[in-house]
């Protein structure tokens, strides 16, 4: 700016620094925030893997599958935790890297603001002795102008008099002249030292923003590049599950069933109509009984249900495999 005590440009880059500063601190609340929905949603992934029933009664093979799977889910949710805490690392981070910034500038500024007020408080003065300078000049004139026009219209006295003042307003004059000088020789000196230490803000000021901006970008890249691999951690977690239900046969799960609760190995013998009198009959000593009719004994086992090529496992829901075939 031309205006020598006009700050309007170093007002402008000093609010942009601030602006970036408090940028800075949004970003780190956004990643305590998220840090804080991380863990609740981790701990209470682990309180549904912990407490939730889920398939308890299950056997065999979809039980393992069962149990693989609230595993994982328990996994799951210890590494949203662990997350939380590595967001909770990085928003320190970028808390440290923003003080650290503001305590730099803060010097700058310290220094900025001692030379704009020397240079307000010289350009003020050096302003006053000119005002002071052309004072003199004037009453200077006004004293010549009053000598010339009282020639030979005053007494000696009265001519000595103006004579007198007019020595004196030329004594004032010189002295505010070279006040004046000595003022203007000031302030220039103050302007190119305010000059010189702008500059070095202004470089500093970039210097700053460049660093600020690129630790931003690389921050931001980070933290996507966490949430990127959280979900790559969770995929191996969901991918073991599916590897488990890959192992569950319908035929093997049965097969356990029937092993667990069944009751006997023959089924039971028809009820048939016993006559009372003959039952008593038969009852009297020294008679047989008569042997059973014929077909009326063991039954064959039942068959075990068996799974052909193209049966469907627990993978296959109405046509729609989630398993590949192998």
């Amino acid at each position: 700016n031309t205006d020598l005590i006009s700050t309007a440009g170093y007002d402008g880059i000093t609010q942009h620094m601030n602006d970036g500063r408090k940028n800075c601190k949004e970003y780190e609340d956004f990643l305590k925030e998220r840090a804080a929905i991380e863990e609740r949603y981790g701990k209470d992934l682990l309180g549904l893997s912990r407490k939730k029933p889920c398939g308890q009664t299950e056997l065999n093979t979809l039980k393992r599958a069962l149990d693989v799977f609230k595993t994982q889910v328990e996994s799951i949710g210890q590494s949203h935790i662990q997350l939380a805490q590595v967001l909770r690392e990085e928003a320190k981070k970028m808390e440290d890297f923003r003080e650290k910034q503001k305590f730099h500038r803060k010097k700058i500024e310290l220094i900025m603001d001692a030379i704009h007020k020397n240079r307000n408080l010289q350009y003020k003065k050096t302003m006053e002795a000119k005002r002071l300078y052309e004072q003199r000049c004037r009453d200077k004139d006004e004293a010549e102008q009053a000598v010339h026009r009282s020639t030979n219209l005053v007494t000696p006295k009265q001519q000595e008099k103006l004579f007198v003042k007019l020595a004196q307003t030329k004594t004032a004059l010189e002295d505010s002249d070279r006040v004046y000088q000595m003022n203007v020789a000031a302030v220039e000196k103050v302007r190119e030292e305010w000059q010189s230490e702008h500059i070095k803000a202004c470089e500093f000021f970039e210097s700053q923003e460049c660093e600020r901006i690129t630790y931003f970008r690389n921050a931001l890249w980070l933290h996507v590049n966490q949430l990127s691999q959280e979900c790559v951690k969770n995929d191996e977690c969901y991918e073991e599950v599916r590897k488990s239900l890959e192992t569950c046969s319908i035929e093997k799960d049965i097969e356990c069933f029937v092993s667990i609760h069944k009751t006997g190995t023959l089924p039971p013998t028809p009820v048939t109509y016993e006559n009372y009198y003959n039952s008593q009959k038969s009852a009297a000593p020294g008679r047989n009984q008569a042997p059973p009719a014929p077909g009326m004994g063991r039954r064959p086992r039942l068959p075990v249900p068996s799974g052909g090529p193209g049966d469907p496992e627990y993978s296959t829901v109405d046509g729609y495999s989630l398993i590949q075939h192998h």
